[in-house]
């Protein structure tokens, strides 16, 4: 009891008792289990030729449990090419003879009894795969299981060990990663709590994470001399692979988006003193012996919780913005959660909040698959509690946009004291609003970018740093505010090769929708105006509008030459198809995600000088300028016609994107910054 206060308060330990005793069904059937009772009829498992994974599998009995586990592997395929190998561990039942007659499974069979640690090792030796996945008997995976977990991989360049979210059969949380103290105990993270809590929804480095469903690279298992057989027959082995790993400059990573259902005690028991279990106690004390160098940095066991789980960031940032970000909707999204990707690779915890209190499972799992935990707090204590809670151990927090940062600035001072406050602008609302006033000719606008400018110079001036987009605003701050500390962190784009040359393009795209005033304009600007003369002077040429547009806006722009497609999962399409893109902004103010978007797919732009103020770029080579719809016409036919200037400014597109709005460019912003 004294040990869980002290991880979890009395709060929380009240909660973790609740939780443990709570009355629930035996399972959950939203977790479509397989059954335990059916008889026997031969099935067959995939076997591919070249597998990318061997899937080990070790048993000692429970045949029911692992006739489960591998029809549920038949299920949840998947298209990853992968083999099962079963090493049947001397089973005192029929395991051996009923395990051969299921195609395609390869079967070993063990003379005498190895424990989990020889049979893992003695699977290894005969797997075939690239990564080797060891996985419990008395597991069922479920969809996208296998994906996520290579994914890690891919998307982790120095992972080296993946390990699963683990539920129970009736539904709670088994483990979101494992956490280890200085005494070598360890800590199932979020046991009995929700598996859907969002606390454990998201990737992050972990202590270790258990052998139940583990995946490592083959020769990575090999060259450490895969499971160590001090700690046979079992317990300790898979913490002490993820620190071997780590002696090899590999992380160990915890995957929420891959679930596995695990009956926790079927094949080792639950008794501490007996059976197999028994040896959890023994093995601990190889353990701590073994690595005694490196428990000495860990948390002591009696550090809180909410803390130790993150022992191993550089420290806590929370990031507020208007909505959760979605890429596939705008511009400052895709910026949003490429800053946030970088915060993670840095080394931070990160916890984001969407003021709109919305949050979708999409947005859980976009964020979670970075690394990021998307806060989840009821509407009627919001932000301000969770500060009065968590405020202390926040190192930064950086607030998105003026209307945002201006109910939360003081806050964040009262109830953070020592983290730095951080304003990022998006764009410069005033310098948008003004803009817009100029084109409109409308007062109400001009008053508003009259209080917008007093709001958001407030602001500068009370934060520790303020971004801004582009080195124009960065100019016209510093003029207004000298003393103000103003970074330049700017859009940022991965440059994508640009596979379609000039020919066999045809058509030209528009990118926005309707959320922001200046894409509205630019669109009634192209259907009234740019798409008529388009049409006649090329008469087979069609704009396609990619973007949220409502069915009112749509009926307005419906006309010749212009095809409206709404929100788009995949812009590759267009930018590899069309001949140009267009950014025929009036009025706007930062740095145009439209324009850097074509041109990190090399598709040449045409815009307005003010679209294309603050992005380095020269008319005629890394873009065409274009002031009013016959120039715009004229540019489309210049590069339809014109294929070594397409070529030039397509390649000078792809340089630009690479020079002043790569992610390397951000992370260097981010790490002065921050420190």
């Amino acid at each position: 009891m004294r040990a869980s206060v002290a991880l979890r308060g009395w709060r929380g330990t009240a909660s973790r008792i609740a939780e443990e005793f709570r009355s629930l069904p035996e399972t959950d059937e939203s977790l479509q289990l397989l059954p335990l009772d059916v008889s026997f009829t031969p099935f067959a498992l995939p076997c591919a030729a070249s597998p990318r994974v061997s899937i080990i599998i070790p048993v000692h009995g429970k045949l029911p449990y692992t006739l489960a586990c591998l029809r549920s592997l038949a299920a949840q395929a998947g298209d990853i090419p992968f083999e099962v190998v079963v090493v049947d561990d001397a089973s005192p039942d029929d395991s051996a003879n009923t395990l051969s007659q299921i195609e395609g499974l390869r079967l070993l069979i063990n003379t005498s009894n190895l424990g989990f640690v020889g049979s893992c090792n003695a699977g290894a030796a005969i797997a075939r795969g690239e990564y080797l996945l060891f996985l419990n008997n008395d597991t069922q995976v479920t969809a996208g299981w296998l994906d996520a977990l290579l994914s890690c991989f891919q998307e982790q360049p120095d992972c080296g060990i993946a390990g699963s979210r683990l539920v129970y059969p009736d539904g709670r949380l088994q483990e979101a990663g494992g956490l280890i103290f200085s005494d070598g105990s360890c800590w199932n993270v979020g046991r009995f709590e929700s598996r859907d809590a969002l606390a454990w929804q998201y990737r992050r480095e972990v202590d270790y994470v258990s052998g139940a469903s583990l995946m490592i690279p083959g020769k990575l298992f090999e060259a450490i001399g895969g499971f160590d057989e001090h700690y046979a027959p079992a317990y300790y082995e898979d913490a002490d692979l993820a620190f071997a790993v780590r002696e090899t400059g590999r992380r160990v990573f915890y995957v929420p988006s891959s679930v596995v259902i695990h009956c926790e005690g079927i094949s080792a028991g639950t008794d501490p003193h007996g059976g197999m279990k028994r040896y959890q106690t023994i093995n601990q004390a190889v353990f701590t012996e073994k690595w005694a160098a490196q428990l000495a940095h860990h948390p002591a066991p009696r550090r809180p919780a909410d803390l130790a789980v993150r022992w191993r960031t550089r420290g806590r940032i929370l990031v507020v913005d208007a909505a959760a970000p979605d890429p596939s909707r705008d511009s400052g999204s895709l910026r949003l959660v490429e800053i946030l990707r970088l915060l993670v690779d840095q080394g931070w915890s990160v916890a984001f909040y969407p003021d709109d209190g919305r949050r979708s499972r999409d947005d859980t799992a976009r964020l979670g698959t970075i690394g990021v935990e998307i806060l989840n707090l009821p509407k009627t204590t919001h932000l301000p509690r969770w500060l009065a809670l968590h405020g202390k151990t926040l190192d930064a927090v950086m607030l998105c946009r003026h209307t945002v940062a201006g109910q939360y600035a003081h806050l964040v001072r009262q109830s953070a004291p020592r983290a730095r406050l951080i304003f990022d602008t998006v764009d410069l609302h005033f310098l948008r609003e003004q803009r817009a006033s100029e084109v409109s000719g409308q007062t109400v606008m001009a008053r508003q970018s009259t209080a917008s400018r007093q709001s958001e110079l407030e602001l500068i001036a009370f934060c520790d740093i303020t971004f801004v987009v582009s080195n124009d605003e960065k100019s016209l701050l510093k003029q207004l505010l000298p003393n103000a500390s103003i970074e330049l962190l700017s859009n940022i784009h991965r440059p994508h090769s640009c596979p379609r040359p000039h020919s066999g393009r045809k058509d030209v795209v528009f990118i926005g929708g309707q959320g922001h005033p200046p894409n509205v304009d630019a669109m009634r600007w192209i259907a009234n105006d740019i798409a008529p003369l388009l049409q006649q002077a090329a008469p087979d040429m069609t704009v396609h509008l990619l973007g949220d547009v409502s069915e009112v806006l749509r009926r307005e722009l419906t006309t010749d030459g212009v095809t409206i497609h709404g929100r788009v999962a995949d812009l590759a399409p267009w930018m590899e198809g069309c001949i140009a893109s267009l950014a025929p902004l009036r009025f706007g103010a930062g740095v145009k995600g439209k324009i850097n978007m074509s041109m990190s797919y090399g598709l040449p732009v045409i815009a307005t000088g003010l679209a294309a103020e603050g992005m380095h770029l020269r008319h005629d080579e890394d873009v065409l300028l274009a002031e009013n719809p016959a120039d715009f016409v004229h540019a489309v036919l210049r590069l339809r016609d014109d294929e070594a200037l397409w070529q030039r400014i397509s390649t000078s597109s792809l340089s630009n994107v690479e020079q002043h709005f790569s992610p390397e460019i951000a992370a260097s912003t981010l790490r002065r910054v921050l420190g």
